[in-house]
């Protein structure tokens, strides 16, 4: 298959992270709700749209920057950074009582496994 092919395969994960980054600026509550939150106020609203918007940012620019660069271990840390989630949201459901985001964490074990085979081609093809 056609490497440029693959790097944009591997990059299309990208996308939706950018708009969600972009929603948190100019839509905060449009991009909370995509979330299944309601917009916080106060330093509640500062936390909720710093930490997430910095979480969509950095994880669009590792995967972007991995396949632009084939850097492997972008992948890898960007596959740190949905598997936490993911685990953060089980122990939020096993520990204090969250709803299950099933949907949720399924997408995230999703591009954790894309972002591990992303890396793993990039080792082969190195």
């Amino acid at each position: 298959m056609n490497k440029n092919i693959v790097r944009l395969i591997m990059a299309l994960p990208a996308i939706p992270m950018v708009l969600t980054t972009i929603n948190f600026v100019i839509n905060p509550s449009k991009a909370a709700e995509a979330l299944g939150m309601e917009l916080l106020t106060g330093i509640g609203l500062s936390t909720q749209l710093g930490d997430f918007g910095a979480f969509f940012a950095v994880a669009a620019f590792l995967i972007g920057a991995g396949s632009l660069f084939m850097k492997s271990e972008y992948f890898k840390i960007a596959a740190l950074l949905f598997g936490s989630a993911a685990l953060f949201r089980t122990i939020a459901w096993a520990l204090n009582g969250a709803d299950f985001a099933t949907s949720l964490i399924i997408s995230e074990v999703v591009l954790v496994v894309w972002m591990l085979v992303s890396a793993e081609y990039i080792k082969r093809v190195s």
